[in-house]
C-alpha cells in the first residue's frame, strides 16, 4: 500500500530501493553489517538465556506459514509473521500491532503513564477519508483521559512513530532515518481538535501544543534499510517507561529476538 506523506528521495537512496518490495515479509539483501560498538547506555540489557534462544531458533525454523504462535488481544501472529523479525527483514502490521498492544498491557500497572496506541490502520484511514471514518474507533475511548497516545505511521516503505503527550500537549514525531514529519503532526492535531469537539465540546488551541519532529541527533538513527519498525517499537517502549532512548543501531539483532519470545509469551521483559 502507498499512503501518508510520501518518505523522500534521499532515504529511498539510504535504502537502496528499486521497486518497492512486499510489506508483507520482504527483507534486503545482504549480511547484517557490523556497526562500531557505541558508547555504554543508561540501561542494561539482559541478554536471553539459552532457552529462550531455543524457542526464538524455533520460531525462526521451518513450518506452515500461516501456524498460529501468538493469539490474544483479537489478534493473531503466524510463522510467517513472526519470520518478519529475522535480521534484514521489514516487520509487518501483524507484528507491530501485537507489540505495540503488549506495551499498552504493560503500561496498564501501576506506576506507568496511561497510554492508548492506536493500530497500524487508523492513520491511513485518517488521511483518506477524514474524521469521519475514524471517529467510531474511539467510541468506548476517552482519548484525552490517557497520559501518551500512540500513533505508528508506514511511509509506503518506511516506518516512524508519533507520540501525542497530552499531559505535557506535545505531539512529536520520531524517524530512525532523520525525516521531517511536521504535516502528519499537523494532521494528527486535527484528528485531536475534532475528537476534543465530538467528544468534550472542548476547543483546543494550537497556540498551547508543541509540534515538533524529532532530529535525528536527537535520537538513535538506523544504519541499514530494514530496521525501522524495530526501531519505531522501540521508541515506544522506552517513551512509555519514561526512559531516555539510549540504544543504538547495534541492539537491533538482540531487540529482534527478543520481541519474538515476547510476542509469542504475550508478556514483555
Amino acid at each position: 500500500r502507498q499512503y501518508g506523506d510520501g518518505i523522500s528521495e534521499e532515504v529511498l537512496l539510504q535504502l537502496n530501493l528499486a521497486p518497492a518490495l512486499s510489506r508483507k515479509s520482504s527483507a534486503l539483501d545482504g549480511e547484517e553489517k557490523k556497526f562500531p560498538s557505541s558508547e555504554k547506555t543508561a540501561e542494561h540489557f539482559s541478554p536471553l538465556t539459552e532457552a529462550m534462544e531455543r524457542e526464538v531458533f524455533a520460531a525462526f525454523g521451518k513450518g506452515e506459514p500461516d501456524e498460529i504462535m501468538s493469539s490474544a488481544f483479537k489478534l493473531k501472529v503466524t510463522r510467517e509473521d513472526i519470520h518478519t523479525l529475522k535480521n534484514l527483514r521489514w516487520l509487518n502490521d501483524e507484528v507491530i500491532n501485537f507489540y505495540m498492544t503488549l506495551l499498552v498491557e504493560r503500561n496498564k500497572k501501576e506506576g506507568y503513564p496511561a497510554v492508548h496506541a492506536f493500530s497500524t490502520f487508523f492513520y491511513p484511514k485518517l488521511i483518506s477519508g477524514g474524521y469521519k471514518a475514524v471517529k467510531r474507533w474511539t467510541r468506548a475511548v476517552d482519548l484525552f483521559k490517557h497520559d501518551l497516545i500512540l500513533v505508528p505511521i508506514h511511509l509506503r516503505v518506511h516506518w516512524a512513530l508519533v507520540v501525542i503527550d497530552v499531559r505535557k500537549k506535545t505531539i512529536k514525531y520520531f524517524d530512525s532515518m532523520g525525516q521531517k514529519g511536521d504535516k502528519i503532526c499537523e494532521t494528527l492535531f486535527q484528528y485531536l481538535q475534532e475528537e476534543s469537539r465530538e467528544k468534550r465540546n472542548l476547543e483546543l488551541t494550537l497556540l498551547e501544543w508543541t509540534l515538533h519532529s524529532m532530529e535525528s541527533h536527537e535520537i538513535p538513527q538506523q544504519l541499514n534499510g530494514s530496521d525501522c519498525g524495530v526501531f519505531m517499537c522501540k521508541y515506544a517502549d522506552f517513551i512509555l517507561r519514561d526512559k531516555p532512548i539510549t540504544f543504538t543501531q547495534n541492539h537491533m539483532p538482540y531487540f529482534r529476538k527478543k520481541m519474538v519470545w515476547e510476542i509469542i509469551h504475550q508478556q514483555l521483559l
